[in-house]
């Protein structure tokens, strides 16, 4: 296993040689890291079978869709298209001690689920891959300048086979666009989405890695190769993201009872009780 980031310049370490503490300093930092081979060939074709399982009866259930527009999927963990059993196996990863040394280096305390998506390569030609934050999908530009600042949401991205990746604008998790990364995040200027950025690096990544970035940092994905990703979001109980988690994608009490570590899921049913 290695470890890189852009405070690193590229270097890449054994994971022996970083701790959670120097896991957070390079989010702090950059708003993002990467782990090389973080996860061993068994443990993601077993997540792989089960993510393909619910990723055909989706496209199945939703053609049009799939066909016209879209690039990712949601509520993963939710009943609609998994059984019990392959939804116990998903818990289990997405709270396994390899993805929680990772989660609780990035939020000290009382981290809670929020939801998972599975990102690939849209079948129409015509969308590309565009620059975002996330948080423009429910603030305008006013409302995302102070969001940016306050508690974020953070992506851990697995991705089951190899692809080009993410392409990210290190820093701009904590900072505001410079005028090039606004007109064509935005589409402004005459600029496009899909447009080059010079700030932006680009992330490849192989089956077995693991990104993790800041949902409102500038990125995008990469469309090509074989594209199947999924996305694990967590959050910080302080922040107020309770809302935003659809009740059906947590396990029940009797899927609890066979979550070898909870704790991740038990602390967003307790703030959605609260809510």
């Amino acid at each position: 296993m290695v470890i890189s980031s852009g405070q690193l310049n590229g270097r890449e370490l054994n994971g022996s040689e970083l701790n959670s503490r120097e896991l957070n300093d390079e989010y702090l930092d950059q708003g993002y890291f990467v782990i090389r081979d973080y996860f061993n060939a068994a443990e993601i074709a077993s997540l792989r079978a089960v993510v393909l399982k619910f990723h055909q009866l989706w496209k199945k259930d939703n053609q049009a869709f799939y066909k016209e527009v879209a690039f990712n999927s949601s509520l993963i963990t939710g009943s609609q298209y998994l059984g019990s059993e392959d939804r116990v196996k998903l818990f289990n990863f997405i709270s396994s001690p390899k993805m929680m040394n990772v989660v609780e280096s990035v939020i000290k305390s009382n981290p809670a689920f929020m939801n998972t998506q599975l990102f690939f390569n849209p079948i129409n030609p015509e969308l590309k891959d565009f620059w975002h934050r996330d948080c423009q999908y429910d603030h305008d530009v006013d409302v995302q300048k102070v969001v940016i600042h306050e508690t974020q949401v953070v992506h851990l991205r697995v991705p089951l086979f190899d692809e080009l990746g993410m392409e990210l604008v290190p820093g701009t998790h904590k900072r505001w666009d410079s005028e090039e990364e606004f007109n064509v995040r935005q589409e402004e200027q005459g600029r496009l989405s899909n447009e080059s950025l010079s700030t932006g690096k680009q992330i490849k990544l192989a089956a077995g890695d693991l990104l993790v970035f800041s949902a409102d940092m500038i990125h995008r994905g990469l469309y090509g190769m074989d594209r199947l990703a999924l996305d694990v979001l967590v959050f910080d109980s302080a922040g107020d993201f309770a809302d935003y988690v659809d009740p059906d994608c947590l396990p029940d009490s009797a899927m609890l009872a066979k979550i070898e570590d909870p704790r991740l899921y038990i602390n967003t049913i307790k703030l959605k009780a609260n809510a």
